[in-house]
């Protein structure tokens, strides 16, 4: 008979015994044989993915909500930072990249050593401090801006903590799910994990927005301490203890070293990071240009930005709940090339609309097939890692996303000669045209499921 249950439950019974690990269950049967149909029947049930799965596991619930948390002060945090760069620098489209640049560089750097801690200590423990710490620096910063002292040097060299703690907190708060459940609800669960994400992508900008108008940006980057604090409250409720080999006399450096000799000897994952480097180094343009689009295109203010981040967030959260829901697919390496191909062609068509209606179908859709991709591709990460380098093999995405000033800063300078919208269309067009060689040249990605 077939049983369901939640994590840390103890199961006995007399044909079979279950071993619980980290909110794992692992079967032991001790029956010689099954009828043919009846293991049909089995097989199906247990390969039945829900959206909500993941869920039903405690631990999971608790990262679920402080994820949402988080990325609800981070999505907050993003716009009204860039609305606070605006207004010290005059509407600067080169400078809302040059404050991306200090914020996503420290990562590039950071994050090997942070990969390294997340399979070395506990990786609860590194995302309480980085939240914390997140919580201090907005505290200043909002200190800063009330008091009227606020330049845009303040904003650059705190935009570089920013940095290294978010390099901290997200290959351990990534490498936590897999910790958790099993392998096969991992996509169900990074995809309902990024859906919080996506949520607060519809949240925060448009709530930071229109705070703005109420409270200032001091105002708002208070509220948002105060937000960092309860995301590190709700991690702290997790409460699991995973089972990873570790060498007791190795050193981090040796850790490190030894990661990158691993992910980079293994074809698929180097496949997989070479198509998360190609969305950041084209793709992610947008994430800070939309500010100095908006103004050029459509003239508006924080509110009328943060529903234009808004429905880009309302995009995503659509992909993500729908690959949550769809489970284990088939042909993930199509499906991924598919997705990273048509959010450049949308991007560039985007880029030239010059009124809100016409923008907002463009917005969702790239919203949407960012997210699709992004998840898909966390998950064959994860799937196609050992569990002990999990976090560093985490690590090495988010030193791909450390790479993004390479596509803010040059869009950037080239927005400032040609116009943000030129330089969008650029980026997206590229983004098509590097996804369709690689997808020729790569037929092993082609064909992974």
């Amino acid at each position: 008979m077939l049983k369901f249950f939640y994590p840390y439950q103890k199961i006995k019974s007399e044909s079979q015994g279950y071993l619980l690990k980290s909110g794992k269950a692992i079967e032991i049967s001790t029956e010689k044989s099954l009828e043919s149909d009846s293991s049909n029947r089995k097989v199906n049930t247990l390969n039945l993915s829900t959206l909500l799965d993941s869920l039903s596991y405690r631990d999971f619930r608790w990262i679920w909500i402080s994820s949402f948390v988080s990325f609800l002060a981070m999505n907050m945090q993003m716009i009204t930072r860039s609305w606070l760069i605006l207004r010290v620098t005059d509407d600067s489209p080169l400078a809302l990249t040059l404050v991306t640049l200090t914020f996503a560089l420290p990562m590039t750097v950071v994050s090997p050593l942070a990969g390294a801690l997340a399979d070395r200590f506990s990786r609860k423990k590194l995302v309480v401090f980085s939240q914390a710490s997140n919580a201090l620096l907005t505290i200043i910063m909002g200190t800063l801006d009330i008091t009227g002292v606020v330049s845009f040097w303040h904003i650059m060299v705190i935009g570089i903590f920013n940095g290294s703690l978010m390099a901290v907190n997200m290959p351990s708060r990534q490498a936590i799910i897999s910790d958790i459940v099993p392998d096969d609800k991992l996509m169900n669960a990074i995809s309902l994990n990024n859906s919080s994400m996506n949520l607060t992508r519809v949240a925060g900008p448009a709530l930071a927005g229109f705070l703005i108008l109420f409270v200032d940006t001091a105002g708002v980057f208070f509220i948002i301490s105060g937000t960092y604090i309860f995301a590190a409250l709700t991690i702290g409720l997790v409460n699991y203890a995973p089972t990873r080999k570790t060498n007791g006399s190795s050193t981090v450096g040796g850790d490190i070293k030894e990661g990158l000799a691993y992910a980079f000897s293994e074809p698929i994952l180097k496949g997989l990071f070479v198509m998360t480097f190609i969305p950041v180094l084209f793709g992610f343009s947008y994430y800070a240009l939309i500010p100095a689009w908006a103004r050029e295109a459509l003239n508006i203010e924080s509110d009328g930005l943060g529903i234009l981040l808004m429905l880009m967030g309302i995009g995503a959260t659509v992909g993500t709940i729908a690959l949550a829901a769809a489970g284990n697919l088939k042909h993930r390496g199509i499906i991924m090339l598919t997705s990273c191909f048509a959010w450049g062609v949308a991007l560039s068509i985007f880029s030239q609309t010059s009124s809100f209606t016409l923008a907002v179908p463009f917005l969702i859709f790239i919203g949407l097939t960012s997210s699709v991709y992004m998840s898909m591709n966390m998950t064959m990460v994860q799937l196609h890692s050992n569990p002990e380098m999990r976090g560093r093999v985490m690590s090495i995405s988010m030193m791909t996303f450390g790479m993004m000033p390479l596509s803010a800063v040059p869009f950037g300078t080239l927005a400032q000669r040609i116009g943000t919208a030129d330089a969008l269309f650029i980026s997206g067009a590229l983004l098509a045209v590097f996804t369709i060689f690689f997808t020729l040249f790569n037929k092993t990605f082609r064909n992974m499921d």
